[in-house]
């Protein structure tokens, strides 16, 4: 067969038609599925450009556009005359944005090569990371950087993503352990303050980790802290602020004049010489506490950003105890110093006059009772002794034979008058009350009746009887006021205006009486036989007060007080409580020593306090009290 007869055949079983139509077929397909795509993705392109816009819009702007809370200035504690007690300083702070960080470990390692970054800091910053907090808000590391410090970060900043070096204040404390109890101290936020924010409390405190914790600090939390503010700022795509785009500025906290002076605190510290107890130094006129107390103490400034875990078992292992406020808390048997008050209170129920004489052989005796209950001085104070002589001399028998007479319906309802058993209402938290016991207290506490030793015991503050420095302070002020009983307060003005004295009762005694009683207290510190006239040396003014001992363990009664067969803490606590000038009141003082023994060297802290204040306070007239 040749050539053109092989082609011939081929052109003879080629069908053009059915490949024309398979060729159309295929045609529209690829239309169809090209028209399918075009379609998904201009659905897709309205979905995006169209239906989403804002919501990407947004999410592009957070990207870029950070909102950062600002804090607030926090209010400042000043003193009676000008001086700040509880300041902000200015610090530079080594912060951490978690969200920038991938690998949160290495950047801490790398941190640490270029600063000292101690297991305090380390230990904070993870505790604070467990706390709820905004997005992208720094979380602080180290605070306080030094200049060689801030460069080595700022040299290495490009290549530590989320590291942040920012211009923080935070408290601090130049007086540090003068006012630490009493003035107080902000701390980092905790977990569990923070799980008890509320919402409102949350938006607050956005810009800040710190709170108030203890003393004026804690109590006028919502006046110091102010109004937080807030940032716009613009980040670059790895996160670090470019510029501040809007702005709403914080409003700072209120500042707290106080009453408290620097130069009286100071007074009472040096008096104090490191012993342990409590001053307590109230204006008479006012209320107003001018010094407020407690020794041991502590540097506040250790709190402020977060104490270390070493720090805090060292204070709080300590067996003086120094994180605890006895001004207000430490409750303290009275002893002697509310010989006075009951006096009067003998003297306004007619149960004893300015003519009653009790004889004191050294011991007192209960009717049907084998046991004496022995006066301090061993061979006793004569063989009639007067309220006066009482005073003056601190006669226990004169005071047993007055309670008994009394009774404790009676000593309980005129103690009342003068505070005892009961809160100051102070501004600063966790006061105590005390403890001035009645008849149905130790029935309904101990399931037992009350019985005449009881009033014996109570007649000269020891006992079931227990009071705060503060309380036997304010109960000073009363009787230098003739019964008028004011609440004490620290603060004198807030944003500048001023706090509201609160005279909470008055008790109107005869005059007669009130002169008898006060005589009896100037007598203590003026008279050749008061108990502490060691304290008229070198005065100016007088003073009028009560000298007090309180035990601490109990002695058998044919045993004798045997100071150097005690240990040092088992030792009797020190008292006085006074005021001056005697004859024009103007302030108020309580001590307690602890284990001090003799009652006249808590005199000799008072006068000091005293002669501080009036000096301070009154330099024209009491120029020479120094």
């Amino acid at each position: 067969m040749n050539k053109s007869a092989h082609e011939s055949d081929h052109h003879q079983f080629k069908d053009h038609a059915y490949e024309q139509r398979l060729f159309k077929r295929r045609v529209v397909v690829s239309l169809v599925l090209v028209f399918a795509a075009l379609t998904v993705l201009i659905f897709r392109f309205h979905d995006l450009q169209i239906k989403q816009h804002r919501d990407f819009v947004t999410q592009s702007d957070n990207n870029r556009i950070q909102l950062r809370p600002v804090a607030p200035n926090r209010g400042l504690l000043i003193d009676a005359r000008g001086r700040i007690i509880a300041e902000n300083k200015a610090v530079s702070t080594l912060s951490i944005v978690v969200e920038r960080v991938e690998n949160l470990d290495e950047t801490l390692a790398e941190l640490g090569k270029l600063v000292d970054i101690s297991e305090r800091n380390l230990e904070n910053f993870h505790k604070a990371l467990k706390w709820r907090r905004r997005p992208y808000q720094p979380v602080a590391l180290k605070y306080n950087l030094s200049d060689e410090e801030l460069a080595r970060i700022a040299v290495n900043e490009h290549r530590l993503d989320g590291v942040e070096l920012q211009g923080q204040l935070v408290r601090y404390y130049p007086y540090a352990e003068l006012f630490s109890h009493v003035g107080g101290y902000v701390g980092r936020i905790d977990e569990r303050e923070q799980n008890r924010f509320d919402d409102e409390q949350k938006r607050l405190y956005a810009g800040t980790d710190s709170i108030g914790k203890i003393g004026l600090e804690k109590f006028y939390e919502s006046v110091l802290l102010g109004s937080v503010g807030q940032e716009k700022i613009e980040t670059n795509a790895r996160g670090r602020a470019l510029r501040v785009v809007d702005a709403q500025p914080p409003q700072a906290g209120s500042d707290i004049e106080l009453f408290l002076d620097v130069d009286v605190q100071k007074a009472a510290s040096e008096a104090m010489a490191g012993r342990r107890g409590a001053v307590v130094a109230i204006d008479v006129d006012s209320g107003g506490v001018v010094a407020m107390l407690s020794a041991p103490a502590f540097d506040p400034n250790l709190f402020v950003t977060g104490i270390s875990s070493r720090d805090y078992r060292a204070l709080n292992d300590n067996l003086d105890l120094p994180l605890f406020n006895r001004s207000i808390q430490a409750q303290y048997p009275p002893g002697s110093t509310l010989k006075p008050m009951l006096g009067l209170g003998g003297l306004e129920y007619g149960i004893i006059s300015e003519f009653t004489r009790v004889p004191d052989p050294g011991w007192y005796q209960l009717e049907n009772d084998e046991r004496l209950y022995r006066d301090w001085k061993r061979g006793g104070h004569g063989a009639k002794v007067g309220l006066h002589q009482a005073i003056v001399e601190s006669c226990d028998v004169f005071f047993y034979d007055l309670g008994k007479r009394m009774g404790v319906d009676k000593m309980h309802e005129f103690g009342n008058y003068f505070g005892l058993g009961q809160h100051t209402n102070i501004d600063v938290p966790s006061e105590r009350k005390g403890l001035w016991p009645s008849r149905a207290w130790k029935k309904n506490v101990r399931g037992l009746n009350w019985y005449p030793g009881n009033s014996l015991n109570m007649s000269i503050g020891q006992g079931d009887v227990l009071a705060t420095p503060l309380q036997l302070a304010a109960m000073t002020v009363a009787m230098a006021n003739k019964g008028r009983f004011i609440e004490p307060r620290l603060a004198k003005s807030i944003a500048g205006e001023s706090t509201q004295m609160t005279v909470r009762s008055t008790y109107e005694g005869k005059d007669a009486n009130w002169a008898q009683v006060l005589k009896g207290m100037k007598d203590v510190v003026h008279s050749p036989r008061g108990t502490a006239q060691s304290l008229n040396r070198d005065l100016n003014f007088t003073m009028a007060g009560k000298t007090g001992t309180a035990q601490v363990v109990s002695i058998a009664q044919e045993e004798e007080y045997d100071s150097e067969a005690l240990l040092e803490r088992h030792r009797d606590h020190a008292l006085f409580v006074g005021f001056a000038p005697a004859e024009n009141p103007r302030i108020a003082v309580a001590v307690v020593i602890e284990n001090g023994e003799k009652s006249s060297e808590a005199g000799a802290v008072a006068k000091a306090v005293m002669k501080s204040y009036l000096t301070n306070r009154f330099p024209l007239e009491f120029a020479d009290a120094k």
